[in-house]
C-alpha cells in the first residue's frame, strides 16, 4: 500500500516521472531530484490528510519511498527509512520539509487572519478553569487515563490536563498527535462535550439543542421544501473523506434507523453521545474548537454563522461572509 501511495502521487504530480525515470537509469538520486522527490511527496501528503499529517501517514510515505526505490534504503537504520522519516526522533527529510511548509503557512496565515477571518475553531482563548496538572503530574494522568477502566476517573484526568492539550493542540508539532496523547476520545463518550463547556461554559453548549425544536426546526424544514437539491454531490463527498475537517458517519441497517454517531477526525471514530442526528451535529459542531479545527471551506459559511448566530460565539470578532 505504502509502494502504491508514492507510485500514484509522483504518476500524478509534475516532475514526477523525472524522478522515475532518473532512478530507473541510475538506481539512485541526485540530490536535487531527491529534493523533488521530497517536494511532491509532501505537497501529496498535506493535501491528502492536511498540513499537519499524522505520524502513521508520515512513515507511510517514507516507507513508500525506500519500497518503490530499493537502492535508496538506508540498511544501516531498523527499518530503512529512518532518513526520510524517524518516528522516534521526529527528523528526516519529509519531517523538514513539512517543517518548511508549516512554517510558511503558519505565517500566511497570521498575516491575513485579521483581515480574512477572525474568531473560530482555531482562536487560543483564555479559560478560567482551575486545578491543573502539568509536568510530571499531568504526564502521570495522562498515562493513568490510558489504562483506567473506569469513565468517572478518566473524565477527572481529563478536565486536570485540559490546558495541557489546548497548548497541543495550537502547537503546529504537537497537535496531529492529540488523539495519540489522549486516546479515550475514541471509546469514551462525551468528552467532547465535556472539553467544549469547559471552553465556553453550559449556557453556550446547550443553545442549539434547547431552540432547536421550537426555533430551528421549523424554519429549517419550511426552507428544505422549497429546494430542489439538499447536500452535496457524493464527488465532494469522496474527496473529503481524507482531509483534516472531522465528519460524521452515521452506522445502522437503514438511514431510518441509525444506531450510532461518529465523529470521524484524522481517519479515527470517535463515538458520540448522540442518539439523534440534531445531536450528533451538536458534538460535531463542538468538535472543530475541542481539537481546535478549521472549518472546511466549502461549509465555512454555514459554520460561521452557526457559531455566531447559534451560539453566539465570536460575535465582535468574526467577520462573516458577504456572499
Amino acid at each position: 500500500m505504502a509502494k502504491n501511495i508514492v507510485y500514484v502521487a509522483l504518476h500524478q504530480k509534475p516532475g514526477g516521472e523525472d524522478v522515475i525515470k532518473e532512478y530507473n537509469k541510475t538506481r539512485s538520486l541526485s540530490d536535487p531530484t531527491r529534493k523533488k522527490l521530497v517536494n511532491i511527496l509532501v505537497a501529496d501528503m498535506i493535501e491528502s490528510h492536511g498540513r499537519v499529517p499524522p505520524v502513521n501517514v508520515r512513515i507511510t510515505y517514507a516507507l513508500g519511498i525506500v519500497t518503490l526505490f530499493p537502492s535508496l534504503k538506508d540498511n544501516g537504520s531498523p527499518t530503512g527509512y529512518e532518513h526520510y522519516y524517524d518516528p522516534l526522533s521526529g527528523q528526516g527529510y519529509l519531517a523538514y520539509r513539512l517543517k518548511t511548509v508549516q512554517r510558511n503557512t503558519a505565517s500566511d496565515f497570521k498575516r491575513s487572519s485579521k483581515s480574512a477571518h477572525q474568531g473560530g475553531p482555531r482562536t487560543l482563548r483564555e479559560t478560567l478553569t482551575s486545578k491543573q496538572l502539568f509536568g510530571d503530574g499531568c504526564k502521570e494522568a495522562m498515562s493513568m487515563m490510558k489504562h483506567s477502566s473506569d469513565q468517572e476517573v478518566v473524565k477527572e484526568k481529563m478536565k486536570a490536563t485540559f490546558k495541557h492539550r489546548q497548548n497541543m493542540l495550537h502547537d503546529l508539532d504537537q497537535s496531529s498527535l492529540i488523539l495519540d496523547h489522549f486516546p479515550r476520545f475514541l471509546d469514551t463518550p462525551g468528552l467532547i462535550e465535556q472539553d467544549f463547556i469547559m471552553l465556553f461554559g453550559e449556557d453556550i453548549s446547550g443553545k442549539f439543542i434547547a431552540r432547536w425544536p421550537t426555533f430551528y426546526k421549523p424554519r429549517v424544514t419550511t426552507v428544505s421544501k422549497s429546494l430542489r437539491f439538499v447536500g452535496t454531490s457524493m464527488a465532494t463527498f469522496l474527496a473529503k473523506v481524507g482531509s483534516a475537517q472531522p465528519f460524521l458517519l452515521c452506522v445502522g441497517e437503514k438511514k431510518s434507523r441509525i444506531q450510532k454517531f461518529y465523529i470521524i477526525l484524522d481517519q479515527k471514530p470517535i463515538p458520540c453521545v448522540a442518539q439523534t442526528a440534531v445531536a450528533a451535529f451538536d458534538e460535531l459542531f463542538k468538535a472543530h474548537f475541542v481539537f481546535a479545527v478549521s472549518y472546511d471551506a466549502t461549509l465555512l459559511n454555514f459554520y460561521t454563522f452557526i457559531q455566531t448566530t447559534v451560539y453566539g460565539i465570536d460575535v465582535a470578532t468574526t467577520k462573516e461572509s458577504e456572499d
